[in-house]
């Protein structure tokens, strides 16, 4: 004997294959379309002339750093910044000390140890105005740098080298095509 499948049986299968394809396929042009949609966003750094200095890709969920030296101790302090929702947003301040001109205000973010006898500031959650700000880069020794990862991949990008002593505007925005 042979064991025959009912057709109604057969056409349930082929319509639950179908639509799996159809759903796995939607799912896949829809998560397409969306990294399309945000990979054009990126960090602009630009001159007080309009030039270009750095322009980095920062899709939705990306975070990158701006680090300096501290002008009097010589330490690192950064300010961190994701992009959220089309949005440029500080996100976490990290402070090995509370010198001249750094500090913790209170009912803004979170005050945590690092461990190593500095501070966190974590979320501070703050959208920056217009996605945008202006920076009065450095001196060689301050060296104001963006830091990002990529991939496991850590990157370093210097203003310092690039502008020093110049006013430059760092910008989240999607470029024109």
């Amino acid at each position: 004997m042979y064991a025959v499948r009912s057709p109604t049986a057969a056409g349930r299968t082929r319509l639950s294959a179908l639509l799996f394809c159809v759903v796995f396929t939607g799912a896949w042009l829809l998560n397409s379309a969306r990294a399309e949609s945000i990979s054009d966003a990126y960090l602009v750094v630009t001159s007080d002339n309009g030039a270009i200095l750095a322009q980095l890709a920062m899709p939705e969920g990306a975070r990158w750093c701006l680090g300096w030296n501290h002008s009097v101790r010589h330490f690192t302090v950064l300010d961190c910044y994701r992009h959220r929702a089309g949005n440029m947003e500080l996100e976490r301040s990290h402070q090995p000390d509370f010198a001249a001109g750094l500090g913790y205000t209170e009912g803004r973010g979170e005050l945590v140890s690092d461990g190593e006898g500095g501070y966190w500031i974590e979320n501070i959650n703050e959208p920056v105005p217009g996605n945008h700000y202006v920076l009065r880069v450095g001196s060689p020794q301050v060296d104001h740098r963006l830091l990002w990862q990529r991939g496991g991949k850590a990157y370093r990008l210097s203003l310092s080298e690039r502008a020093a002593g110049e006013r430059v505007t760092l910008q989240l925005t999607k470029l024109d095509s």
